[in-house]
């Protein structure tokens, strides 16, 4: 969902109100009506009634005012939901120390975003590719960046590799989302699909025309009890992604006479 999918969006009063540099007020609502209450109402209808349900008209009905009190504070969907990522943003975990270098350090804000989405799955479409710039990102951006500082990545390749975990993180979670949602609409698990449609697959199967198929296929339905398993995914995945960064890092501090050392891992793999 784009802000420009939203409605009409002005980037200004959207900042204006992200780093809080006017709070009106509103003499019908009475007192105690502030962004940042209307804020945590919307979270919450969001949390719990999903993305689609979140209008200024549901805000207003769940805080007892009226909707032209809310639009005082808020002037928009768009930049009401530009507000909530933020807050969200401000309450994530932020360790100063994390022992284990550079590759903790990433695990550490993998599986930090990762638990955000779980608790508010509608971020994956409420985040867009254009970032909400309030004071929370920023503090999120800068403290994830300094994850893989000082461990020989220059400026743009520290970025790269941040997108690339986050990434994984994002879509990770969004394959978990799908498969609850799923399960949601038609009332069956995804084990119970696989197990109505076990006959005519082994079937199949016996045929022998799907050797590799048939024994790797059982091989992951034995290991996660179903067809896929998202928790192993994402860990699986993250390691690999740690390991591909590791080859970089290990290229950075061999430097160009062992270069090809560090693209078999034999070099060191942390310098954080």
């Amino acid at each position: 969902m784009s802000k420009e999918q939203r409605g009409k969006f002005d980037p200004a009063r959207s900042l204006a109100i992200l780093w809080r540099t006017r709070e009106p007020t509103s003499r019908s609502a009475g007192p105690g009506l502030s962004v940042d209450r209307i804020v945590r109402a919307a979270v919450e209808i969001a949390d719990v009634e999903g993305i689609d349900a979140l209008t200024m008209r549901r805000v207003s009905e769940a805080l007892s005012v009226g909707t032209m009190s809310v639009y005082t504070y808020v002037p928009g969907k768009a930049e009401l939901l530009d507000v909530m990522v933020d807050v969200l943003y401000g309450g994530m975990a932020r360790p100063a120390e994390i022992p284990g270098g550079w590759r903790a350090r990433l695990e550490q804000i993998a599986r930090e975003n990762l638990k955000l989405y779980q608790a508010h799955p509608w971020l994956l479409r409420a985040e867009t590719s254009r970032p909400v710039l309030g004071p929370n990102l920023l503090a999120k951006y800068d403290y994830e960046l300094a994850a893989v500082a000082g461990i020989g990545l220059d400026d743009v390749e520290m970025d790269s590799v941040l997108t690339l975990v986050l990434g994984h993180v994002r879509s990770a979670a969004r394959v978990a989302l799908d498969m609850v949602n799923l399960e949601r609409e038609t009332g069956m698990t995804d084990n119970q699909w696989w197990q109505s449609h076990a006959p005519w697959l082994e079937k199949f199967m016996k045929s022998g025309s799907y050797p590799t198929a048939a024994r790797v296929g059982t091989a992951a339905g034995e290991a996660h009890g179903a067809a896929y398993g998202p928790e192993y995914a994402f860990e699986f995945g993250l390691q690999r992604v740690l390991d591909g960064i590791a080859v970089i890092v290990a290229e950075r501090s061999a430097g160009p006479a062992r270069a090809d050392v560090g693209r078999a891992g034999e070099g060191p793999a942390d310098a954080g």
